[in-house]
């Protein structure tokens, strides 16, 4: 019996904004979001893109996976299958893999990915680097000037500071993992996909 959970992501936002004293017109600013996409979001009128969460991570000074989080500075996350933490984005639906350490330095992610979605108007880059597993499917994965086809088994580890993107390459779902480690004194990426 699966047991998946969307979480509440606005709710945490909008706590974490609270919490800081900020105002949505304090937190628009921060993130380069707009004062009615943060309210969308904080209402849960609206799903936020994973680089909206990112953005508003980054402006909260927390990690994305914080936002996934249901409990605050645990000191070990365990989730049982069946557990999941999903949220859904446009072209993806996104489980976090765990989340909640105080000062965690991973953030790891499952990413199950429509047919033909497309990240790559936008390349990001942030500190530390990331690793990509390819559990199905066909995704290629633009890193600086090269482009890597990954196909079920292929992995990928590179420096996040690298402008980057991908794209799904075929008529069926892929999946991924996906885990970001941030540099040493560095607390969070600076973007994400």
């Amino acid at each position: 019996m699966n047991n998946f959970q969307e979480p509440n992501v606005g709710t945490m936002i909008r706590l974490l904004r609270n919490k800081q004293r900020l105002s949505l017109r304090d937190l628009a600013k921060m993130s380069g979001l707009s004062i009615n996409a943060i309210s969308k979001i904080e209402r849960g009128e609206t799903s936020p893109t994973v680089s909206s969460l990112h953005q508003l991570a980054s402006a909260l000074g927390v990690h994305i996976t914080d936002l996934f989080r249901q409990e605050i500075h645990e000191v070990s996350v365990f989730v049982k299958a069946g557990d999941a933490t999903l949220l859904r984005s446009e072209g993806l639906i996104i489980e976090g893999l765990g989340g909640g350490l105080p000062h965690q330095q991973l953030e790891a992610f499952k990413l199950n990915i429509d047919p033909k979605a497309d990240y790559t108007s936008e390349p990001v880059s942030h500190s530390g680097e990331e690793f990509i597993y390819c559990l199905k499917g066909k995704i290629e994965y633009f890193i600086g000037n090269e482009a890597y086809i990954l196909e079920e088994g292929d992995r990928l580890l590179f420096k996040a500071s690298q402008p980057h993107c991908w794209r799904n390459l075929e008529e069926e779902p892929a999946e991924i993992i996906l885990i970001m480690e941030t540099d040493r004194g560095q607390p969070l990426p600076h973007k994400l996909h």
